[in-house]
C-alpha cells in the first residue's frame, strides 16, 4: 500500500526485484502483463485466462473502476483451491469460462463473507467443488441467488456468459441504484 503525494489517494503497488526477474528471465512476462493490464476489457477476446481470480488480484483506480492484477508471471497454473473451477479439479480441458467460474466464487465470497466450497480438508474442497455442492444463505436476495446459480454451473458451456452477466437483473438493480 502506498499514498500518491499530490493527491493523498492510496494506492496499491506491485513491487518487483529486478535481480529477481532477470534471474527468472521474466522481463517477457512483466512486459506482457503491462500490456495486458492495458487491455483489460478485452482478455479473453485475446485468447488470454487469467485462472487465478480472487480478491487479492483486484485493484481499484482513481475512477472506481476493477483492474485485475498478477497476470503473466507464472509459468505454470497456480490459482487458489477455493476458486478451481470443476474442470480443473477434474484435470479435463479448460479455457476461459475457468475466469467466469472464479467470478462467480468471488461474487458469493463477497454477498457473503466466505467462500463456497471451503473445507479444512483439501480433498474435502476438491470434492465439494466437484459435485458444485454449496449452499446460498437466506439473506440474499433472489436476484443475486440467480445470479450465483447461474454462473457457478458444473459444465462450463451453462455457466451464463460474461456478456450476459452484464444485463443480469442483480446487475441492472444495482446500475440503477448506483445512477
Amino acid at each position: 500500500m502506498a499514498r500518491e503525494k499530490i493527491s493523498g489517494y492510496i494506492v496499491a503497488l506491485k513491487v518487483l526485484s529486478i535481480k529477481e526477474l532477470i534471474k527468472k528471465n521474466a522481463e517477457r512476462q512483466l512486459r506482457r502483463e503491462v500490456e495486458i493490464q492495458a487491455n483489460l476489457s478485452y482478455i479473453h477476446q485475446k485468447h488470454i485466462i487469467h485462472q487465478d481470480i480472487k480478491p487479492e488480484n483486484l485493484l481499484i483506480d482513481l475512477n472506481d473502476e476493477i483492474k485485475i492484477g498478477d497476470f503473466g508471471l507464472r509459468k505454470t497454473f497456480c490459482g487458489t483451491l477455493d476458486y478451481l473451477p470443476p474442470e480443473m479439479v477434474e484435470g479435463k480441458e479448460h479455457d476461459e469460462k475457468i475466469d467466469v467460474w472464479s467470478l462467480s466464487v468471488l461474487c458469493y465470497e463477497l454477498l457473503t463473507g466466505i467462500v463456497p466450497f471451503e473445507e479444512l480438508d483439501h480433498t474435502e474442497t476438491y470434492k465439494r467443488i466437484a459435485k458444485v455442492k454449496f449452499t446460498l444463505p437466506d439473506h440474499l436476495s433472489f436476484e443475486a441467488c440467480d445470479l450465483i446459480n447461474s454462473l457457478l454451473q458444473h459444465d462450463p458451456i451453462k455457466r451464463l456468459p460474461l456478456k450476459d452477466v452484464l444485463k443480469h437483473p442483480w446487475i441492472q438493480k444495482y446500475k440503477k441504484n448506483r445512477e
